[in-house]
């Protein structure tokens, strides 16, 4: 029969849990320093980022550099760079294996000198001669000059560890580096880390002491002991098994019949490195007017029937106004108003243009281990042997139809296409190649129709001669897993309502929520929540705020100095966070405020407790 887990067990798991964030850490420090002369300097460039991923072993691409460091970046901490790196893991000889033996297609294990140059010079982040041949020079290349990529791929993983001892063993003999290695380095394991991405939006009723701060919202990476706690506070709400989703307050009063309406769709998507994107929204109002704005999950027709994982996915919605430029957005409220899964704000709002930024905790919306059955096939032959879509992925074509189609008209236009283009290609799709769809795919008013986004597919699946190769890529990028169930992906539809003028809404981009929703985050706790100051620290300050069925704590610390402080859950019941982690640690930057973490209920249907205590270390 099943046996639980003894106490000894348990303690076990959680030690070699915590060794292996402790050596996490160690390594992302001694990268860290090995570049920069503290763990307080800034990354000032993109040089400066890969120089530090390299000393940290991964072998980042242009196009992963650029991921991390916008044209709205100017500087990278110390805790975004441990974030990064949870993010960006270390290629393993499986897939260095893997991806050559693509290349490989006779599967002897060798690949031409010419045909290496070939690649590297022309695909991907272009390598020039110079760098092919410094390659072709360590490699190891046979009297036929081919590569024996098993022995390249033992050189390379090799290679990147001695580069991450190199950093390791700088940081032990180096006395300065020393001590700023963080945490007690005798005899006990530090507790826990942050994991990445702090993100927003949820409010809560509090009971006990609490301290927290403002300041910029980052997810550090640091590790630390309970035992050298300074100070502590402890924050507990009881939430019934009923409130978390009942209706509060009525969002959309009956008067409202007579307003007048702009409605759009959209999607949060989660990436493969857990970080969460969805579609940005501009909202424009000819003149003053009574507001209400809306977001909820977006419960696809076709789906009826099936199981819809992202219907229990949390939502908001911040509005930020446009003052001077698109840089310069001022948070003006959020939607914290509730009935069931609908969130809403009601207000008035001045005539001006605004930014709609869909936010979601990633408490539900994250990674998980799914057991499936087998893979569901998209293609097969008639009689005839021509090839034809499967029911089952017509069935999720057609869903994916209802994503895409942002205005509802059940039609794509080539701005909603193109959203769907660049989430599966990266590419956009332009005039020319449109007009080339016209000719070949069913289009109404110079937008494609359902049929032709099916055809569409099917064309492509005929391109590749029925292998389904492409199609699971677009399917997988969509938030598909192999069983055609959406499970890393939430569709949304946001409703605006004025009673004195037409609003006008639009999509304008597809993209992570960036530093703009993280400070609105921040904000909207420090403004709703209820401050208390951390406990023999008057510069320390934790807000904790209840919005509907989420729990949201920022930690500001008005001091000169950083401070981290241990985050200590196991007395919650029934909870879970956007940290994945009971136990961890965060180390907020001098005059700044971050998000400590997002709380919600395991099981809607019962009382749960978030009961936390957060120390000052």
């Amino acid at each position: 029969g099943n046996q639980k887990a003894t106490p000894s067990e348990n303690s076990q798991g959680k030690k070699s849990q915590h060794a292996e964030e402790a050596v996490f850490y160690m390594n992302c420090r001694a990268a860290y320093l090995t570049v920069l002369k503290s763990s307080l300097e800034n990354i000032k460039s993109k040089e400066q980022l890969r120089l530090v991923l390299q000393q940290a072993g991964r072998n980042p691409s242009q196009k992963t550099i650029n991921k991390y460091w916008t044209s709205q970046t100017s500087s990278l901490n110390f805790d975004d760079f441990c974030a990064i790196l949870k993010k960006e893991k270390p290629a393993t000889k499986n897939e260095l294996l893997e991806a050559f033996g693509r290349i490989d297609t006779d599967k002897a294990g060798y690949i031409s000198h010419d045909e290496l140059f070939k690649i590297l010079t022309t695909r991907g982040d272009k390598m020039t001669w110079e760098e092919v041949t410094s390659i072709t020079k360590q490699a190891d290349f046979n009297c036929n000059g081919k590569l024996d990529y098993n022995k390249f791929c033992e050189l390379y993983l090799s290679t990147s560890e001695q580069c991450c001892k190199a950093a390791r063993d700088r940081l032990e003999t180096d006395p300065r580096l020393r001590q700023q290695h963080l945490g007690n380095q005798t005899e006990n394991v530090p507790e826990g880390i942050t994991l990445p991405g702090s993100k927003p939006s949820p409010r809560v009723s509090r009971k006990a002491d609490h301290k927290l701060a403002k300041g910029d919202s980052r997810a550090p990476s640091r590790p630390s002991s309970a035992q050298s706690s300074k100070a502590c506070t402890s924050t507990t709400v009881t939430v019934g098994a009923s409130s978390s989703r009942s209706t509060k307050l009525i969002i959309e009063p009956d008067t409202m019949k007579e307003w007048q309406w702009a409605q759009s769709r959209g999607c949060f998507y989660l990436e493969e490195n857990g970080e969460i994107i969805s579609h940005k929204y501009r909202l424009h109002l000819p003149q003053r007017s009574a507001l209400c704005v809306t977001i909820k999950p977006f419960s696809i027709p076709q789906a009826e029937g099936k199981s819809c994982h992202w219907l229990s996915v949390d939502t908001a919605l911040f509005i930020l106004k446009e003052n001077e430029s698109q840089e310069n957005l001022q948070l003006v409220s959020f939607t914290e108003l509730q009935n069931k899964e609908t969130f809403g704000w009601r207000g008035e709002l001045g005539s001006g243009v605004y930014w709609l930024l869909p936010f979601t905790t990633g408490c539900r919306l994250r990674k998980g281990k799914t057991q499936m059955t087998g893979e569901a096939k998209l293609v097969w032959r008639d009689e005839d042997g021509e090839l034809a879509l499967t029911n089952e992925f017509r069935a999720a074509l057609l869903d994916i139809f209802e994503t895409i189609d942002l205005d509802g008209n059940g039609l794509l236009s080539l701005e909603e296409y193109n959203f769907f283009e660049l989430r599966t290609s990266g590419e956009k799709c332009d005039q020319e190649a449109w007009a080339v769809c016209k000719e070949n795919f069913e289009m109404k008013k110079n937008e494609l129709t359902r049929q032709g986004f099916l055809d569409l597919n099917l064309m492509e699946a005929n391109d590749r001669d029925g292998d389904p190769w492409d199609l699971w890529v677009t399917l997988l990028s969509l938030g598909y897993n192999r069983a055609l169930e959406m499970t890393e992906a939430c569709p949304f539809v946001i409703d605006v309502c004025a009673e004195r003028c037409k609003p006008r809404m639009k999509a304008i981009s597809l993209e992570a929520g960036g530093s703009q929703l993280s400070r609105a985050v921040c904000r909207s706790v420090v403004n709703k929540g209820q401050a208390k100051v951390l406990d023999g620290s008057e510069d320390i300050f934790i807000y904790t705020h209840r919005s509907g069925s989420r729990i949201t704590s920022v930690i500001e610390n008005k001091s000169e100095n950083k401070v981290i402080i241990h985050v200590n859950n196991e007395q919650s019941k029934n909870c879970l966070n956007n940290r994945g982690l009971t136990v961890f640690a965060v180390e907020v930057a001098p005059k700044s405020m971050m998000v400590s973490q997002h709380v919600m209920a395991l099981k809607e249907q019962e009382e749960w407790i978030y009961s936390c205590v957060h120390s000052l270390v």
